[in-house]
């Protein structure tokens, strides 16, 4: 967790980037804002008037008739105009507001593509999402809030001040001993408080990782009976977050009622000297009335700055957590000197002195060195941890190798982007993934432009296209997050989509693993056709599956322990004869 002194200046620093380009909306708003507060200052002066025409009458029979008239239009007019001011004032803001938190959003979501795996890895989804969520919401809705009623208190207390120094230097610094009492106060609470509020949001980023794991892990959670121990940490962790922010409310809620009570100290002493000075013949009734006026006018800026120290302090929380997302490190950059196409791919692959390992101190791969022919069918096979899916993700530079190079046709895959390298593989996960929307746009989405008749011809090679087609709606029957099709149903599709995509490689991790024994034997016909003429990588527990393979490569803590066919290796009887016949022993 990044630790700053200066934490919450630099969040407001990097978030002054943000509003950069929306600056000349910025300047109006506060125009407005300017305008808005002076027309306030200039109320009580003509309330003033009105007090002295009326208290003229009282003595000299005067009765001002045109004058009060006068001047209660023009007052009329100057408070019209301040909520006028106010009201395009939050208008422009709104909008402002909407659009950084809307360029934060796509900033973000760029930053997921240029993270490497590893950052999710150690970190869970739900607290990615609250900052993409719950924080941004938060730095828009405090922004919106804070930046014009700064402007608009500080022009306030100023325009205040000025008027009360006008009408009396005395009670002026009466009024004004209550200001930096209020202050002192105000950053004793900020300082103690900061540190919950930053609590508050990486609590709630941690609840809701909970959450979404528990959503959906739900029927793991009830299949062992752990709804108690999910419920008690969740439990633990809603305490937790209930803490920080009762302990943040808590504080900053003590800010408006201490600085209520030093201003009312101040209006009080105001009532009591001004009451005297009145007696004394030294100012009319008028005067004192307007300077009780300005006195809870400059309460009124001291207190919003109160207000707003609580709001920023909540930006500042979510800021930093925000920029801190923005600011992880990214994927290196590349500078690709080559370009493979999928049409002029042959297919040949080489592992050249290949280490990996995802932290410095677990290395997983050791000097690797593999050659694969062009159209060659590779099983990797292995105990669980001996690496066979680090070495695929290798491969499709989902992670870079500590050392070492992997070659596509002689061509160093870092000498091309990882785009293009994605784009030569067709993958089919154990971990079968549809997105909500409909089995067409599904199945197009490697190959946007293929055809319906085509995407019959992938479901029949599964042996899914009358399953399909009983569906209402067919190939627009829509796919939903609650899986209404069977898991073996979902990986089916997903074998179609890889089909469709038409890579010139293939990388099958478990493929068949979800469905039954009679529709595996089906798939794996198939496979065969697909996979004839394309080299293909396929990683399997099910040995019988790979029967078949013109090379097996096992893997052994991260080394290559025997490589050949099926039968070359069952005749060596070393370890990969006592994998296979494992599968057949009571």
């Amino acid at each position: 967790m990044r630790k700053n002194k200066n934490g919450i200046f630099k969040s407001f620093k990097n978030l002054a980037k943000y509003l950069k380009p929306y600056s000349g909306w910025l300047i109006l708003a506060l125009v407005l804002s300017v305008a808005g507060a002076v027309s306030m200052v200039i109320g009580p002066k003509l309330l003033g008037d009105i007090t002295k025409y009326s208290q003229d009458f009282v003595i000299t029979g005067n009765k001002h008739i045109a004058d009060i008239t006068n001047t209660a239009f023009i007052l009329i007019a100057v408070y019209a105009c301040a909520g006028v001011c106010d009201y395009f004032c939050g208008f422009i803001m709104t909008g402002v507001s909407q659009k950084v938190s809307n360029k934060m959003r796509k900033d973000i979501s760029k930053k997921i593509n240029d993270l490497p795996l590893s950052y999710f890895d150690s970190r869970s989804f739900g607290d990615v999402l609250s900052r993409v969520t719950n924080d941004v919401d938060l730095i828009s809705q405090n922004m919106n809030q804070a930046l014009t009623q700064i402007v608009s208190s500080i022009t306030l207390f100023v325009g205040v001040f000025v008027m009360m120094l006008y009408l009396s230097g005395w009670m002026t610094l009466i009024a004004l001993v209550s200001i930096p009492v209020s202050f002192i106060l105000m950053m004793i609470i900020v300082k103690f408080s900061q540190k919950f509020f930053r609590n508050q949001q990486i609590a709630l980023g941690t609840i809701n990782g909970h959450i979404e794991e528990a959503y959906s892990g739900h029927t793991v959670i009830k299949a062992f009976n752990h709804e108690e121990e999910s419920y008690n940490e969740f439990d633990k962790l809603n305490q937790s977050l209930k803490s920080s922010a009762w302990k943040s409310q808590f504080l900053s809620g003590m800010m408006m009622p201490i600085i209520s009570f030093v201003g009312n100290l101040s209006y009080i002493s105001i009532c009591v000297f001004g009451g005297l000075l009145i007696i004394g013949g030294v100012f009319g009734l008028e005067y004192i009335q307007m300077f009780i006026q300005y006195t809870r006018l400059l309460n009124q800026p001291v207190q919003q700055i109160g207000q707003i120290t609580t709001v920023l302090q909540s930006c500042a929380a979510a800021s930093d957590r925000v920029f801190e997302f923005l600011e992880e490190k990214e994927l290196p950059k590349e500078n690709p000197t080559k370009v493979l196409l999928k049409e002029d791919v042959i297919g040949d692959v080489d592992f050249e002195n290949i280490n990996f390992g995802y932290t410095k101190e677990k290395q997983i791969i050791f000097d690797f060195n593999c050659h694969v022919k062009k159209g060659s069918k590779i099983a990797i096979v292995g105990p669980t941890g001996a690496g066979k899916t680090t070495l695929v993700n290798l491969l499709m530079r989902f992670y870079e190798p500590t050392s070492g190079d992997i070659k596509i046709d002689g061509i160093n895959t870092k000498d091309i982007s990882r785009e293009n390298v994605a784009s030569l593989f067709g993958m089919v996960l154990q971990d079968t993934w549809l997105f909500s929307g409909t089995i067409r746009d599904n199945l197009k989405f490697g190959n946007p432009n293929i055809s319906d008749e085509n995407i019959y011809r992938a479901l029949e090679a599964c042996h899914m296209d009358h399953f399909v087609r009983s569906l209402p709606g067919g190939l627009d029957f829509v796919l939903d997050e609650n899986a209404n099709v069977s898991s073996g149903q979902k990986q089916l599709l997903t074998i179609a989509r890889t089909m469709i995509e038409g890579s010139p490689m293939l990388i099958l991790d478990e493929a068949t693993s979800s469905v039954d024994t009679r529709t595996e034997a089906m798939i794996q016909k198939a496979m065969d056709n697909l996979m004839k003429n394309r080299t293909s990588f396929v990683i399997a527990h099910r040995l019988s599956t790979i029967k078949n393979a013109d090379l097996i490569l096992v893997l052994k803590d991260g080394n290559i322990v025997e490589q050949g066919s099926h039968d070359e290796l069952i005749k060596k009887q070393g370890f990969y004869e006592k994998l296979y016949n494992s599968q057949f022993e009571e």
